[in-house]
């Protein structure tokens, strides 16, 4: 009796961790393709930026009401604590979500998504680099596939047109460099949240709020602020617009749910069929087969996605 209980309450949390890999996934997949199509090439990028750091806050805030810690949670929380915690990874992650809005509209989805998967091999240089974290020989292996993926498709992209039509350095400055120092900056981002780690509702509150706050201070003096002040905050919005918004923040959350519950192992999985799910909707609902270097590079990104998750570095002494 006592087995067949605990197994029955184990169940729906199993069910739950499916289900959040699976939402997790699909907006992976789709996100590139669903910026691409529902946000116009001359809305302000820090209106999007802004507006899906708002929803992230609503969200988490809704899921800890739900949670019932949501009172708990804020009594326990201190401005020192959160700014120390959360207020230069915030600020980075701040840029970088700039610097994907940016990639978006001039790179083909599924070259976007398999380059922003360089942010692994970032993510591996920064936590060795801050936190000493080192790597193992089949890691390392991993990375070297990694790296030459991005300098095929790097090179094989700026060689030829862009999205819609533009230069191959109208590309490069504007598709392949905004995604791959985003990813170096995730990469940075995520080192320095290792280093002092919060619940997972909380920092993306905290994180949302000090990166919001960040964001609007640029404003005073950067070209988006001129144009929001000139033209509106909602320049060139539409109702779809919002729904790349919700899509980005929905999944800023299940990130954090992925991270805490299921780990990096099968986080390494939903990568890896994401950057499936992309090729194929931009097969149905653009009709654009892969082009020949994301197909060389695809493979060589999903291996090393699996390889680095797979094969951890184990310190040896401990062992013993």
């Amino acid at each position: 009796m006592g087995s067949s209980s605990t197994q029955a309450a184990a169940a729906p949390s199993r069910r739950r961790v499916a289900l959040y890999l699976t939402l997790l996934t699909l907006q992976y997949g789709a996100q590139p393709l669903i910026s691409k199509r529902f946000v116009r090439q001359d809305t302000i990028v820090t209106s999007l930026v802004l507006a899906t750091e708002a929803a992230k806050v609503i969200c988490a805030i809704v899921l800890l009401i739900a949670e019932g810690s949501l009172k708990k949670q804020f009594r326990n929380w201190t401005l020192t604590g959160s700014l120390t915690a959360s207020g230069l990874p915030a600020a980075i992650y701040a840029l970088q979500n700039s610097l994907l809005q940016i990639s978006y509209k001039n790179l083909d989805s599924l070259t976007f998504s398999i380059l922003n998967q360089t942010k692994l091999l970032w993510t591996a240089f920064f936590t060795y680099l801050i936190l000493g974290q080192k790597q193992s020989s089949k890691q390392i292996l991993a990375l070297t596939l990694l790296i030459s993926a991005a300098v095929l498709l790097s090179v094989g992209e700026s060689s030829s047109k862009g999205s819609k039509g533009g230069s191959s350095d109208y590309v490069l400055l504007y598709g392949i460099i905004p995604v791959t120092v985003a990813s170096m900056l995730s990469g940075l981002a995520s080192s320095l949240l290792q280093v002092k780690k919060h619940t997972s509702y909380m920092m993306t509150i905290e994180m949302s709020f000090i990166g919001s706050m960040c964001m609007l201070a640029s404003t005073y003096r950067s070209p988006d602020g001129e144009a929001i002040r000139k033209y509106g905050f909602f320049h060139e919005w539409t109702l779809w617009t919002v729904v790349p918004v919700l899509m980005n923040a929905v999944g800023g959350i299940l990130v954090g749910l992925v991270t805490t519950y299921a780990g990096g192992v099968r986080k390494g999985f939903v990568i890896v069929s994401a950057l499936l799910v992309t090729a194929l909707l931009q097969f149905i609902f653009d009709g654009k087969p892969p082009s020949h270097y994301c197909l060389m590079a695809l493979p060589l990104v999903m291996t090393s996605i699996f390889i680095y998750q797979k094969y951890p570095y184990a310190d040896r002494k401990k062992k013993d």
